[in-house]
């Protein structure tokens, strides 16, 4: 594996792991029903709670991550080529897919549960009865775990398109237009054939002159 490829998977899965263990220390530290408390009937007061930055942090990895994969293997109408075996392309256009939809429903939990979990003194009415809204039990847990399924789909799919890219042969790739086998030999030179002197004795030569 290229040390390109080695390095873009090293950072795109810190930054999984890092959404995925913020999202569960916010499904830890959430806001719990019995942790609210009741100054008048109509009046919810919420305790602190580090959820909303863990929240924010868990959210921003998993963008960040999914910024790194797009823009290292390019937009994906502009991959396919004959490059690419038909195999790969495959592979990588679901992966493709998969990864952006989880990344959207794990980003959207993520960015509600902790806008959710941070108000204050809120509180809301149902036929004429008070009640305090709290983010509820799965939240954070089901963002973290979509927050690793996007981020292993991307890492899959950038890894087969850089594999198909690279599996081609220098010589006999038909992608290339105009490439065909070139005949070597030898240059055909014609033989010259030499005779050898013949001498003649001068006696000879003489007499034929006079004959």
């Amino acid at each position: 594996m290229e040390r390109k490829v080695m390095i873009v998977c090293c950072i795109v899965g810190f930054l999984g792991l890092l959404s995925a263990a913020t999202s569960f220390a916010a499904e830890a530290t959430r806001i719990k029903g019995y942790q609210i408390q009741f100054t008048n009937p109509n009046q919810c007061i919420y305790p602190r709670s580090p959820a909303l930055p863990l929240g924010l942090t868990a959210a921003l990895s998993l963008m960040i991550s999914q910024i790194v994969i797009n823009v290292s293997t390019g937009c994906i109408c502009c991959r396919k080529s004959s490059r690419i075996p038909d195999s790969n392309w495959t592979v990588a256009l679901a992966c493709f897919v998969l990864s952006w939809f989880t990344y959207v429903i794990a980003f959207l939990l993520l960015l509600t549960g902790a806008a959710l979990n941070d108000q204050r003194g809120e509180e809301s009415v149902y036929f004429g009865t008070y009640y305090c809204y709290v983010v509820k039990p799965g939240v954070f847990a089901g963002g973290a775990i979509l927050s690793l399924a996007s981020v292993v789909f991307g890492i899959v799919y950038y890894i087969t398109l850089m594999e198909g890219k690279n599996a081609r042969t220098p010589f006999g790739d038909s992608s290339y237009p105009n490439r065909g086998t070139i005949a070597m030999g030898q240059p055909q030179i014609p033989t010259q054939t030499s005779q050898d002197p013949v001498f003649v004795h001068e006696d000879t030569y003489i007499r034929r002159q006079f004959t």
